[in-house]
């Protein structure tokens, strides 16, 4: 279920968030990216699609392979100057950043990839049992609100 929160709800002025509960499966991932790009397109920042989509591909695809329900919680949160993106589940397991992976292996490189392309990233366990697995993107400080750029 999707459940925009409207802006006079949120704690923070001039912040916007969309959040959705969701059981993910193998094609998943196309229609999130989808969502995220409408998201960044009218918060403007259309640069940062890439980045994000592929960060938020790389975590939903964590949910299908080690959540066994497939139910997650996705967050997009717009902040001043980028954006943070959290993945949700009911899974106690941690994620393990492989360093020393097989180069045969078509798996084990997602947070690898995680870590590569976006600004940080990180897990937070949920008091209730689960975690979050977030990371932040910024915008480039030519692009960020006040910042005159000279071309």
């Amino acid at each position: 279920m999707n459940e925009p929160i409207p802006p006079a709800m949120l704690a923070v002025p001039h912040r916007q968030q969309y959040v959705m509960h969701l059981t993910v499966g193998e094609h998943s991932a196309r229609h999130i990216r989808r969502i995220v790009r409408s998201f960044l397109l009218e918060w403007g920042m259309p640069e940062l699609s890439d980045t994000v989509e592929l960060a938020v591909t790389e975590l939903v695809a964590n949910v299908v392979r080690h959540v066994p329900n497939r139910r997650c919680g996705l967050l997009l949160l717009c902040q001043t100057g980028g954006v943070r993106v959290e993945v949700s589940d009911s899974s106690s397991q941690l994620p393990d950043l492989h360093t020393d992976f097989d180069a045969e292996s078509e798996n084990g490189r997602g947070l690898v990839i995680l870590d590569a392309v976006t600004d940080k990233w990180g897990v937070t366990r949920a008091s209730g049992g689960g975690k979050s697995v977030w990371f932040e993107c910024q915008r480039p400080p030519s692009l960020q609100a006040g910042v005159i750029s000279n071309q």
